[in-house]
């Protein structure tokens, strides 16, 4: 039986200030990891009242303080005095404004550690003084505005989503921050300031949604790409049903109706092998061959070159194609229920999960076998059924599976807790030389499609050098190594082997040798079968951390943990689709690229920097581990919890739903666009300082929308918003990603953007791929005294194999004969990005 060890942030001490998620959630992350937190209410309680909170403040010392009072402020002081971490989540400079001035406290305590966690950006002139509420964030950074093709055909636009998403994102940006700079710490002695404003942290978990690629070759259009721009270009309305929308999905991308009434959604669009095993298991695979369906051997040439116009495991197919598939697929489905389809695709290695309801999964065995979902005794909701860990270490994630109920405390209790915990650290050196948190740490991203190779990309930032190997040859299509490559692998290097064998084998075992940190979401057959397993890796190298990312694991085993999937495998089996979709038989994805990958990524690389903590701190090794299923609970927090009076699960869902009730809902305004209002019962009276809502207050809530809804059809916009948040009201104009991209872009100019305010895009017209590529640029973490690295644009694959094999010591001869053999590769094409 493998040891357990300690919590790896025993000893750590925080005051968390946040209230709603994301400051609160990433205390509750560091107590998950052993840190004793103090959360700090007002005397008035939460600002939030939802039993989400026994989930977020678990594991916490629970206490009040009237912050407007010397008696509080002073006490205040007194405990971030004793503390390593500060969590604050108010908006720029109130810390300061209240009397708890975190610049000069730093200065007291130059060790300590603030996070500050605003809705928009501290030097962001227009919008740092909003109240920015999570719908107000949201709508700011276009995340209600062409929420996905399906709605954009359906003309559902601007489409509410209650899914938290900036806090969410903020979470996790924030959480993986703070470890990072405890692990610079023990370096340096020096703690740090760092800012995540939420709209950056948004726009960054949606960043594979705001990259443009200017002359994007047509292999890489979707069909509801196509029928979109046909229908702006000849200006027919967006109307679309959500029955004709199915069939423009590729038959290896949508949901199929099974005999038990559920949906099992399909997700295998792109892999060599996952279309091919999906039609084998569905007994179609040998009929589609004899009616012409063609697998191409090199779908890196330029599709001209094909000798067909398709080929099996390449995204999207062309539509006669796809509608012959998904005819066939339809038929074959019925004849099984969803659970039969999931036991037969998950053993046979196919990405696939039948449609559950959020409430189901809660309940599911696999998640309560795993510690995905766990059961905690709380004293006001009773036996309550919560979110496991969603960041842990192998070797302690145990002892995180009994988190204790939220706990009052007065304040001598806690000064005294906080006092008895001592912390070493060594002397301040440097304190005029900035470096970044991760300088010198040296990364093997073993990791494909989206969470694992943006959790090693986002650990570059900070300064880590990272080396990206892949195959010899590509298992996946182009789509998914090069166009997410736009994004994931910035500042990479790129080496192509076979590490089954070989000079492959060999040069794989040297690079993990001489590396910090490996990276890989595989399987743990996969793991223990390449020696990265706990042992195999203390052979080969004892001193390197190992964080594995993958679909369905928690802490313990279970009966999913081994099936692999994507992120769309997790909604659908979380409740997301069918919130988003509203009914069993109309589920959708959520229709943002990488909703829950990129979480997950950020959630990996917190565990490396937990990880890397406990090293300095112990000298113990451990092994970081995250998973999307996990991720997702964050991602449904409001929701995310059950206990015996709970009431109905009946939050808001569909693709109808505008908002949660009168006040926080999307309104049509005469200028054709829509704002957002987020107010609640207090803002009420506020209404009657606004121009034309005089007597608002006065009516009966069932009266409000319908007044509200003709009210605001008489003026535009921007007017609206203007009148509502003189009267400090929330409102704002719901956002465009495509117009945000192009009002905060500029030409790139070698600097991260942490300091263009809450929005920031960089336009390389010299892109190594030969396009012009607008992305978002790495400016959610700001850090006061490090350095966010701007990062070189992504290399070819397998531009660094030839540099990288010399470094080993291999010489050109070697390499020649190497590449000749197969065991190496130092490219998959011609061009950059194939055509």
């Amino acid at each position: 039986m493998r040891e357990t060890f300690e919590l790896p942030l025993l000893g750590v001490k925080v005051i968390d200030f946040g209230q709603y998620i994301a400051g609160p959630a990433v205390g509750m992350m560091l107590g998950d990891l052993g840190a004793t937190v103090v959360h700090i209410d007002p005397p008035s309680g939460p600002k939030w009242h939802s039993p989400a909170n026994a989930v977020l403040n678990r594991n916490k010392l629970m206490l009040t303080l009237d912050l407007k009072t010397d008696e509080g402020l002073a006490q205040a002081r007194q405990l971030i005095l004793e503390s390593d971490i500060v969590i604050e989540g108010f908006r720029p400079g109130k810390m300061a404004e209240m009397g708890l001035d975190l610049v000069a406290l730093r200065k007291e305590r130059p060790q300590l550690i603030t996070l500050s966690i605003p809705g928009f950006a501290s030097n962001d002139e227009n919008r740092r003084e909003l109240r920015a509420y999570e719908s107000i964030v949201a709508a700011s950074s276009g995340v209600f505005t062409d929420m996905g093709l399906n709605r954009v055909l359906m003309g559902i636009n601007p489409s509410f989503s209650p899914l938290p998403l900036p806090s969410a994102y903020g979470a996790m940006l924030a959480g993986s921050s703070v470890v990072f700079a405890l692990q610079a710490r023990e370096n340096t002695g020096l703690g740090d300031a760092i800012e995540v404003p939420l709209a950056a942290a948004v726009m960054e978990g949606l960043c594979y949604n705001s990259i443009d690629i200017e002359n994007l070759p047509e292999r890489y259009l979707t069909q509801r790409e196509v029928e979109i721009q046909r229908r702006r270009v000849e200006g027919i309305p967006m109307n679309m049903d959500y029955e004709s929308l199915q069939e423009l999905l590729d038959p290896f991308y949508r949901s199929y109706m099974c005999k038990d009434g559920r949906m099992f959604y399909v997700v295998c669009p792109s892999h060599k092998h996952h279309a091919k095993r999906c039609l084998q298991v569905l007994g179609l695979y040998d009929e589609l061959l004899e009616e012409g369906l063609t697998e191409e051997e090199d779908t890196y040439l330029p599709s001209s070159q094909w000798t067909s116009d398709t080929s099996l495991g390449v995204y999207p197919m062309p539509k006669h194609w796809a509608d012959r598939i998904a005819e066939k697929m339809k038929v074959a489905f019925l004849l099984r229920t969803s659970k039969e389809w999931q036991k037969i695709f998950g053993k046979r290695g196919i990405p696939g999960a039948p449609q559950r309801w959020l409430q189901e999964w809660i309940h599911d065995d696999h998640a309560e076998t795993t510690g995905l979902m766990i059961e905690v005794d709380d004293p006001t909701y009773g036996k309550m059924i919560q979110p496991g860990p969603i960041v842990w270490l192998e070797e302690c994630g145990e002892l995180m599976l009994q988190p204790k109920a939220p706990q009052p405390i007065e304040f001598e209790g806690a000064l005294k807790k906080l006092k008895a915990i001592k912390t070493k650290l060594p002397s301040i050196n440097n304190v005029d030389e900035k470096s970044g948190w991760l300088d010198g740490i040296k990364v093997l991203d073993l990791c494909n499609v989206i969470a694992g190779p943006h959790s090693a990309c986002y650990l570059a930032r900070f300064g880590a050098e990272v080396i990206k190997l892949d195959s010899a040859s590509p298992l996946y299509d182009s789509w998914n190594t090069v166009i997410y490559g736009m994004s994931q692998m910035v500042g990479k290097r790129s080496i192509l082997a076979d590490i089954s064998k070989g000079t492959g084998r060999e040069v794989f075992e040297k690079l993990v040798r001489s590396v910090d940190v490996i990276v890989w979401n595989a399987t743990d057959t996969q793991i223990k079968k390449m020696g990265l397993d706990t042992e195999g890796l203390k052979a080969l190298n004892p001193d390197a951390i190992f964080c594995k990312l993958d679909c369905f694991s928690g802490v313990r085993k279970g009966p999913s943990s081994d099936f692999i999937g994507y992120d769309d495998v997790v909604q659908a089996s979380t409740g997301i689709m069918l919130r988003c979709g509203g009914a069993m038989d109309t589920p959708e994805e959520h229709a943002h690229v990488g909703t829950i990958d990129v979480m997950c990524g950020f959630g990996g690389a917190m565990s490396i920097g937990v990880a890397l903590y406990q090293k300095y701190r112990t000298g113990r090794i451990g092994r970081g581990r995250t998973s999307l299923v996990a991720n997702s609970a964050l991602l449904q927090i409001p929701y995310c919890y059950d206990f015996e009076k709970r009431g109905l699960f009946n939050e808001p869902s569909g693709r109808e739903t505008n908002g949660h009730d009168e006040l926080t809902r999307f309104y049509y305004t005469s200028s054709g666009n829509y704002l957002l209002l987020n107010a609640y019962e207090v803002d009420v009276k506020n209404f009657e300082n606004v121009e034309d809502l005089q007597g608002f207050s006065e009516l009966d809530k069932n009266d409000r929308a319908a007044f509200l809804s003709n009210t605001f059809q008489k003026a535009p916009a921007h007017d609206w918003v203007e009148r509502l948040q003189a009267a400090d009201i929330a409102a704002v104009v719901c956002a465009d990603i495509n117009a945000l991209r192009a009002e905060y872009s500029r030409t790139a100019d070698g600097t991260s953007g942490t300091d263009n305010g809450s929005y920031s895009f960089s336009i390389y017209e010299d892109h190594p791929s030969g396009h012009t590529v607008t992305q978002l640029d790495p400016y959610a973490i700001r850090p006061s005294n490090s350095v966010i690295y701007a990062l070189p644009r992504p290399e070819k694959f397998g531009q660094s194999t030839r540099q990288i094999m010399l470094e080993l010591g291999y010489s050109e001869a070697d390499i020649d004969a190497s590449i000749a053999s197969g065991d190496l590769s130092d490219s998959w094409s011609q061009e950059f990005l194939p055509s």
